[in-house]
């Protein structure tokens, strides 16, 4: 949270949805509550329905999302402004991103390439959620996020995104995000590949598995070199 209200971003509509922690989390909350737009704690049908909830209570013009174990860098919502500013025809952007680990320690810095659709269907979600901003009337045209995926809702809403306007990537870190064995998709992966699964076969629909390992291969090649050619494994 302070990561957030540390930005002193003048226009922030910051709502706070947690699904009723035990933990102290509601204390800390209660700590910030005259800086926040709306918070709740209460029960919910997990992550995706809370975001669902936050972002029909948003006022502001520009969305994005931060989970309680990410963070957002210093100065970044002013960039992310003025890049929309600057750009009145985009409707989605990205930066880079700090992987952190559970201490807050550096791990490596990830820089990524321009959005590739094919590359995100058939490698992984390489976009780090927390750097991705778009406009309230992209999220409004697609629909928002679907309930039926509790941990690739992010990337199922980028395909969807990609379906209707171009992704933009802008070479700027605007997060930290946390990386350890007992996050989510790190103790759900079974599940997390399962739901990557269901996104390619709604999006390319039912592949032979020959077809399928060539498409990965391919994107997977596309990857490496475009990376190498950013430098972005420095």
């Amino acid at each position: 949270m302070r990561s957030v209200l540390d930005q002193r971003y003048p226009a922030l509509d910051y709502l706070v949805i947690d699904g009723g922690s035990t933990d102290g989390s509601v204390d800390i909350i209660k700590r910030y509550a005259d800086q926040l737009s709306f918070w709740v704690s209460e029960p919910d049908g997990g992550q995706t329905d809370a975001l669902i909830k936050g972002f029909a209570g948003a006022r502001g013009e520009i969305f994005g999302w931060l989970n309680s174990d990410d963070v957002l860098e210093p100065g970044a919502l002013d960039e992310v402004s003025d890049f929309f500013t600057a750009n009145p025809e985009a409707q989605a952007v990205y930066g880079d991103a700090i992987l952190i680990d559970a201490d807050a320690a550096p791990i490596k810095a990830k820089r990524e390439h321009a959005f590739d659709r094919f590359i995100l269907l058939y490698t992984y979600n390489y976009i780090s959620q927390p750097s991705m901003f778009w406009r309230r009337g992209l999220y409004e045209a697609v629909g928002g996020l679907d309930r039926s995926f509790d941990l690739s809702m992010d990337a199922d809403l980028w395909m969807r995104f990609a379906g209707v306007a171009d992704i933009r990537h802008v070479r700027r870190i605007w997060s930290r995000e946390r990386m350890h064995p007992d996050q989510k998709t790190a103790r759900l992966r079974a599940a997390s590949l399962a739901e990557d699964a269901a996104i390619r076969r709604r999006y390319s629909g039912k592949e032979s598995r020959p077809v399928y390992l060539s498409k990965r291969l391919m994107a997977r090649s596309l990857r490496i070199g475009r990376k190498l050619a950013l430098g972005s494994y420095r």
